[in-house]
């Protein structure tokens, strides 16, 4: 008899069934520096539960299958009548609902709540990260509803509740409810005062009708939106309900979904407002400044996604070469594939320490980190969300040939891998702003400067590029078009000084050598080889023991 020729040999398998939050050295490692001691045990507890169902087969597949079932438009019921419904896969529920029951909408109500819903959203975004977007902005628009107080105080408890209430009802008939945002039209995109849907006040206080229309608006099945209109003083902010007090539906036409590049299991819609029942948020002609709260959340959520996204890539690539043998031996073991896989690591290492340090920022809430988080928080979100792609990109190709096909969940990743840096600003918004805080803002400069400033003299290709930094930053000449260079330098060495002070030598070391030391060739896979490159490598290995089988060298 002819031996099989569908023997299945020398291939990886599927990296499930393992905690995506423990095995994560660098993401346990910043929880427990940020987080008081007593919170810590607390904590560990219920990331570690997140970290091991985001692991799972089961949610793995609830991703998969809400991707590949994207939602549809339902614009009318059979009987003609305008019901402007979208329809989602049944595993988007599931996934939103243990989003919500794990509190990554209620950070702004308990102590370093913002350190553990970072850590949270950083490890179950990694199971899909498309449900991601309304539970970012149900979070985000917390801040902003405080701008009326009686507003808040009816929507707030139901925006950090852990109760996932999906359907079109009432806000006051439910415990839970989600939040979307509209800001971009047409004409405008990120130019928001360009815009021109209208509100008109109305005889009841504080209430308007809207016209216009939102070329962008974010989860539109949600049950309130937060969105920019012209009042008669200016641009102002209001909180659109979907259905009003009395059950009946808001004027909120969805005119069609969007066909993205990635983020399939997500909506993204464009709506008509005709006469729209909403509620003044903040002062008339404030609304950016009203809005620009929610705004600076959902940044923060941008850098996560994308510290996220570049961890589950980094994890896929080094537990497949792990074991996948060529050439003679494990991959892993080979030098050229282990320089690439500790170059992503260390970009994915850099993006993790900086985003949780950004959250530990929010939860401080005094001035000085205010003032930090003015400057860092834009430069953050320009430069990780830059180096995700490239990130995915690479990681793939670890794979080979396997990670150009879907059953892998690579292609996904890559899809999904431009989107932040698109969201809420993209690279040059994100880099003017920084601009703005370096020119009218000198209190957010000082507080960056003193952050850094903390590594002084640890590593001297550190001190170096602080020095640098502060050469651009003296001559303003032309400044604007060097801003994308002022801002890149700006993340770097903020990565660079925590990365001294927190991890291990090694990872300390090959940053500092090759992205502010100048010993970096353009593309991953190019640090000195002297480095301690095994170790950052080990470092980043995902804890993944199989029953039965081993992996292709004797540690990872």
């Amino acid at each position: 008899m002819a031996p099989s020729t569908h023997t299945v040999t020398n291939q990886a398998p599927p990296l499930v069934g393992y905690d995506v939050f423990t095995s994560d050295r660098a993401l346990t490692e910043a929880v427990a520096r940020h987080l008081d001691p007593e919170l810590l045990d607390g904590a560990r507890a219920e990331l570690g539960a997140l970290g091991a169902a985001a692991g799972s087969a089961e949610v793995q597949e609830w991703g998969a299958r809400a991707n590949e079932h994207p939602p549809k438009l339902r614009t009318h019921d059979r009987y003609g009548r305008r019901i402007d419904e979208v329809d989602f896969h049944p595993a988007w529920h599931l996934l939103l609902e243990r989003a919500v029951s794990a509190g990554l909408t209620s950070a702004w109500t308990r102590p370093g709540g913002h350190v553990r819903r970072a850590a949270g959203f950083l490890v179950w975004t990694q199971a899909e990260a498309g449900h991601g977007c309304p539970v970012s902005m149900t979070h985000a628009a917390v801040p902003a509803l405080r701008a009326e107080p009686a507003l808040a105080a009816a929507w707030e408890p139901k925006l950090t509740s852990t109760v996932y209430e999906p359907g079109l009802r009432p806000a006051a008939q439910k415990t839970g409810v989600l939040l979307g945002m509209g800001m971009t039209e047409k004409q405008g995109g990120s130019d928001v005062r360009a815009n021109t849907t209208s509100a008109e006040p109305l005889s009841e206080p504080d209430a308007y009708a809207l016209r216009g229309h939102k070329w962008f608006c974010s989860a539109p099945m949600s049950d309130g939106f937060l969105v920019l209109a012209q009042a008669p003083d200016g641009l102002t902010c209001f909180l659109v309900p979907r259905v009003l007090d009395d059950g009946s539906r808001n004027a909120f036409a969805i005119q069609r979904l969007k066909d993205k590049l990635g983020n399939r299991s997500n909506a993204s819609a464009e709506v008509e407002f005709d006469g729209t029942w909403a509620r003044r948020v903040g002062e008339e002609g404030r609304g950016v400044r009203t809005i620009i709260e929610m705004v600076a959340a959902t940044r923060l959520d941008c850098v996560l996604g994308s510290a996220a996204l570049m961890r589950q890539a980094v994890a896929q690539a080094v537990h497949h070469t792990t074991y996948r043998s060529a050439f003679g031996g494990p991959l892993i073991d080979k030098p050229l594939m282990r320089n690439v896989l500790a170059d992503l690591a260390l970009e994915s290492e850099a993006a993790t320490t900086l985003a949780l340090r950004l959250a530990a920022a929010y939860d401080d809430g005094g001035d000085q980190e205010r003032a930090f988080l003015r400057l860092a928080l834009p430069a953050a979100k320009y430069w990780v969300t830059k180096r995700c792609t490239p990130v995915a990109v690479e990681a793939s190709e670890c794979l080979g040939g396997n990670g150009y096909v879907e059953e892998s969940g690579m292609p996904r990743l890559l899809r999904e891998s431009p989107l932040n840096s698109i969201w809420e600003g993209a690279g040059n918004v994100q880099a003017l702003d920084v601009l703005r805080a370096l020119q009218r803002e000198p209190l957010a400069l000082d507080a960056f400067l003193r952050e850094v400033g903390r590594s002084r003299g640890a590593d001297h290709r550190l001190d170096g590029a602080i020095k640098g930094l502060l050469t651009e930053l003296a001559d303003l000449h032309g400044i604007e078009a060097r801003a994308r260079r002022v801002v890149e330098r700006l993340a770097l060495v903020l990565q660079g000084s925590l990365l001294v002070r927190f991890a291990p030598p090694d990872v300390a070391d090959a940053f500092c050598a090759s992205r502010l030391g100048g010993d970096w060739g353009s593309a991953f896979g190019t640090l000195p080889h002297t480095l301690g490159l095994r170790s950052i490598v080990d470092r980043a290995a995902p804890d993944f023991s199989p029953s039965g089988t081993s992996p292709a060298r004797g540690t990872t």
